[in-house]
């Protein structure tokens, strides 16, 4: 019988070995790996206590079927949203993400699809959750975490300290299963969010790096590990939001290798200053970014005022690209430092990795196990030498489906001669047996002219220019194109907006038909917290341009 890994478990044979190791880090406040393996068993036996624990086996399921309660987490980044999630896993209870920039409409619609029966939230949120609560048809059982908001509680809601309080310190002996669920929304940047449904033995290794590294295999037993528990303690700071996946998975890894995790005691906003101190004083080993959004901000701080980075050792950034420029910056402050790009979704777990500093002109990743280019129609796996590009997919350990959606599930999860795959939406073509570009994301798509262009490949090449702060580039609908390009463009405080220029650094790069055919330069880029861009906005700001210059006109 093969063996697999659930969360619960595995965090408590972790916690075993290393009782004393100080598992999360926030500014003034640490907490060891016994006493977060008490208080996660303390929550667990509540939840227990509430009737949460029944589980649905999941032979008996289908994909798009949960089986199990759902614990919402509406928090920003702190120890108790850890705590959280792994508390509820040992309940056999399924924690999901509630995003906290989401207005009590939004709120309502994810809380209705998602029907939780506890909701764990930050005091601040309180007066948003209540509205959005006023619209559903079963209450659930509300844990409010105190913070500097000072809200009282909501009606019939328990103080989070209360309830662990309230319980002793043995977790109930529900005996958490690989088959156990792990669920992740989606961030709904291009569409209406939807819940991932993965088994945990399989997030652990898609998305957690749960496996032997050097030998590309997977772990044959807990006691396995234990070597590599102890080899520890490495140091990493999860910079983006543990509302989003890659936050989760760079954090619940750390937590899993027994190593140390660090996060900001700046929760509101990314603060530079902060990262680039911390990396300095608890000499730090490993940076988690999101593109950049955060790449950006933590080199102009460091310019401004350098630090002593011989700690660092890499810098992992996903969800967003990295400009090369950046890349070599960072190398040439850390002499050795490995700097890699990862290309992953809610969907698939990571499917690659760049290297720049290895091959800082390389725009080929490099694929991770069960990764592959399949044809447009889903009809076979591609091979270099075809020539086409294809959907990005991944085999093996792939989600369940998506949360009552039982439609998408069968589009998005397509089984091509026998094998079940997860295709999630993104283009490449692949360069060699284990090695291919990507192209980008096709609900980011623009078709202009009866061309197909990838907004990422025009950001990138707009982001090569030195004055460029940031940019995110979108279709607007057009009678002659069907899209146009739209670039929307903040430039450096004290730098030209010059549109020639961007404009001939395009066509240098690429095809004249990529090149925007409208630069609008902005004071602010609006992204999502984990540093991801928001193309509806930019949409909405792309189209609101277009009305203003056709009501001048007239």
């Amino acid at each position: 019988m093969t063996f697999e890994l659930n969360i619960a478990t595995t965090f408590e044979h972790v916690a075993s070995i290393v009782p004393d190791r100080v598992a999360v880090m926030q500014g003034d406040y640490a907490i060891t790996y016994s006493r977060l393996n008490e208080r996660s068993r303390k929550l667990a036996r509540f939840l227990a206590d509430c009737g949460l624990s029944q589980v649905v086996p999941r032979e008996s399921l289908s994909g798009h079927e949960c089986g199990q309660s759902l614990f919402g987490q509406y928090l920003r980044n702190c120890p108790e949203f850890l705590e959280g999630m792994i508390g509820s896993f040992s309940a056999r209870v399924a924690p999901f993400n509630i995003n906290y920039r989401y207005g009590s409409e939004e709120i309502r619609y994810l809380l209705s699809d998602a029907s939780p029966k506890v909701i764990q939230y930050h005091a601040e949120f309180a007066p948003i959750l209540a509205e959005a609560l006023g619209g559903l048809s079963e209450s659930p059982i509300l844990l409010q975490v105190a913070d500097h908001s000072n809200h009282n509680l909501l009606p019939d809601a328990i103080d989070y300290e209360d309830a662990l309080a309230s319980r002793e310190g043995d977790a109930a002996k529900l005996n958490p299963s690989p088959d156990d669920l792990y669920v992740l929304y989606t961030g709904g940047t291009t569409g209406m969010p939807k819940g991932v449904l993965w088994r945990q033995a399989d997030v652990t290794v898609a998305a957690m790096g749960q496996f032997h590294g050097p030998a590309r295999e997977e772990w044959k037993s807990l006691d396995d590990r234990e070597s590599h528990i102890l080899r520890g303690p490495y140091r990493t700071i999860v910079c983006p939001p543990l509302i989003h996946g890659a936050a989760q998975w760079n954090g619940l890894q750390a937590l899993l290798n027994g190593d140390t995790m660090v996060l900001m005691a700046a929760v509101d906003h990314f603060d530079a200053s902060e990262v680039c101190d911390t990396i300095e004083r608890l000499k730090i080993n490993s940076v988690s970014i999101v593109g950049d959004a955060f790449a950006g901000p933590i080199l102009e701080e460091l310019n401004k005022k350098p630090r002593d980075l011989t700690s660092l050792r890499m810098i992992l950034s996903g969800g967003a690209t990295l400009r090369p420029a950046f890349k070599s910056q960072f190398v040439e402050l850390v002499p050795g430092l490995r700097v890699l790009d990862f290309i992953a979704s809610s969907e698939t777990g990571t499917q690659g990795q760049l290297e720049r500093s290895a091959r800082s002109d390389s725009k080929s990743f490099e694929t991770t196990l069960n990764t592959v280019i399949v044809s447009e129609d889903l009809s076979k796996i591609l091979r270099p030498e075809d020539g086409v590009d294809g959907w990005l997919a991944r085999s093996g350990r792939v989600p369940l489906g998506y949360l009552g959606d039982k439609e998408k599930t069968a589009r998005t999860f397509p089984v091509i001669d026998g094998t079940r795959y997860a295709v999630a939406g993104d283009r490449a073509q692949p360069i060699s047996e284990d090695e291919f570009e990507l192209l980008g994301r096709d609900s980011v798509t623009i078709n202009t002219g009866g061309e197909k262009v990838f907004s990422e490949e025009v950001e990138l090449a707009i982001k090569e220019l030195s004055e460029v702060a940031d940019v995110v580039v979108c279709g607007r609908p057009s009678e002659r194109w069907g899209q146009e390009i739209v670039a929307l463009v903040m430039v450096r405080e004290g730098c030209e907006k010059d549109r020639t220029r961007i404009t001939a650094t395009c066509r240098s790069h690429l095809a004249p038909f990529k090149t925007p055919r409208v630069i609008i330069f902005v004071d602010q880029i609006v992204r999502s917290p984990s540093g991801k861009p928001d193309y509806r906005w930019a949409l909405e700001q792309s189209l609101a341009q277009a009305n203003s210059f056709r009501g001048r006109s007239e």
